[in-house]
């Protein structure tokens, strides 16, 4: 098992190095070049900040995009996004404008409308269906949330699970071996890390 941690100038980098090597996997590589995302057996797209951001930053670096959309669909690795990582695999994102993204999961990225925004803390989960990722996970379980847009999927067979925060939204999407996580699994506890190596196993 070969873990690649896509680089793109921010993101939680070394927390999610952490989480996974608390699991015992050390083979573990931050990087943005596509040589690396050839070799590697899983795919990890961490994310802080927003979303034009994130995405500029993917694609800054000469063919990282394709080479992402091309392990993830054509060699079908499972590759997952995490918080602003996650939003990026949609069709498109509305943060400081209108971006692209990566379109690995069909949907688009909007403002949350409640009381309180940014949305930060722990959530509890609302599993939807059973799903590999979810093996050990139950409803009502707690995660760590710190966010101000949220994915709106356009497949519903698509989301895993939600959370109530004054309307449903998403925490957890799939598309096959493609996965996306609003919340941080890497600041999630035992519940992040039990997610963590579900993935992991896939």
């Amino acid at each position: 098992m070969k873990i690649a941690i896509i680089d793109y100038g921010s993101g939680n980098l070394q927390s999610v190095v952490n989480a996974i090597e608390s699991l015992g996997i050390k083979d573990i590589l931050i990087t943005n070049k596509k040589q690396d995302l050839k070799k590697a057996t899983h795919l990890i797209l961490p994310g802080v900040g927003a979303f034009g951001d994130c995405i500029d930053g993917i694609r800054a670096h000469e063919g990282l995009a394709d080479e992402m959309r091309y392990q993830a669909v054509v060699e079908c690795k499972p590759f997952l996004g995490i918080c602003v990582g996650m939003q990026v695999l949609a069709s498109v994102g509305y943060e400081n404008g209108e971006h692209k993204g990566l379109n690995l999961i069909e949907g688009e990225v909007k403002k949350i409308e409640a009381k309180i925004v940014p949305h930060m803390g722990w959530n509890q989960l609302e599993i939807k269906q059973e799903h590999p990722l979810l093996k050990g996970i139950k409803n009502g379980d707690h995660v760590y949330f710190a966010n101000s847009f949220h994915f709106i999927c356009y497949d519903k067979s698509s989301i895993l699970a939600q959370i109530d925060y004054g309307f449903k939204m998403n925490a957890i999407l799939t598309k096959g071996n493609i996965f996306g996580i609003q919340f941080h699994p890497e600041k999630s506890g035992e519940v992040g890390l039990k997610i963590l190596e579900n993935f992991l196993n896939i």
